[in-house]
């Protein structure tokens, strides 16, 4: 049996650490909010975003050094119900907490409601899509050193900015997202996003329950979840 100094070993560690690049993730959870429901059945998968961003990051041989978390705040009525308050409070709680972390930046749009052509009342994030694409195009300023981004929506919107960064900045961006073949489905993928990106990887359900919440770190429930 052949062993390995412990110095030898930490000079190989340090080695591949320079041989990764750094990269910066940005995620949609809007997007990944419905995907955990899909993957757990109806509930929600709770998982480490920190853990997770880092996992979907050395699955490219890349270094996490900045994740970017774009949500919104449960919808609010003019004069909140007692169920919509508390809601409220839990949200507000729960990025009270992520937001201490110095790896993470959480930017918050705002929630919409609207009355389908059915009559049922749905529920969409506003102006996420402006914040993402305003960071989008200060990495070049902000981040100089980064060449590969990651990317986790699954929102055509982000196309113009995208071929952005790519053509002018010569920024690669992996997208990591989820589509199924189902007729009006909530999850089909634009063929338009995965081709104006570098590359495209599909998300599993293993890559959430493989980051589960530390109980010494638990946070509180995000929009009372």
């Amino acid at each position: 049996m052949t062993f390995i100094s412990e110095d030898r070993l930490i000079f190989k560690v340090i080695i591949l650490f320079e041989i990764m690049e750094e990269t910066l993730v940005f995620i949609d959870e809007g997007f990944l909010d419905k995907l955990t429901k899909l993957f757990g059945d109806g509930a929600r998968i709770k998982y480490d975003k920190l853990d997770f961003a880092k996992r979907i990051a050395k699955k490219q041989n890349l270094i996490c050094k900045h994740v970017f978390y774009y949500t919104c705040p449960p919808f609010q009525s003019e004069r909140p119900t007692k169920e919509e308050a508390e809601r409220k409070k839990g949200h507000d709680r729960f990025i009270t907490a992520l937001s201490k972390n110095k790896d993470l930046t959480v930017r918050e749009g705002r929630c919409q409601r609207i009355l389908n052509e059915k009559g049922n009342l749905e529920y969409h994030q506003k102006g996420v899509d402006t914040l993402l694409t305003i960071d989008l195009g200060h990495i070049k300023d902000d981040f100089p050193d980064i060449k590969k981004i990651i990317l986790v929506s699954s929102d055509t919107d982000f196309c113009p900015a995208i071929k952005d960064i790519k053509n002018r900045n010569k920024i690669e961006v992996v997208l990591y997202a989820y589509f199924d073949r189902k007729r009006k489905s909530r999850f089909s993928l634009s063929n338009e996003l995965i081709v104006c990106c570098s590359r495209y990887f599909r998300l599993t359900k293993e890559d959430f329950t493989s980051c589960p919440i530390k109980s010494k770190n638990t946070l509180p429930k995000e929009n009372g979840k």
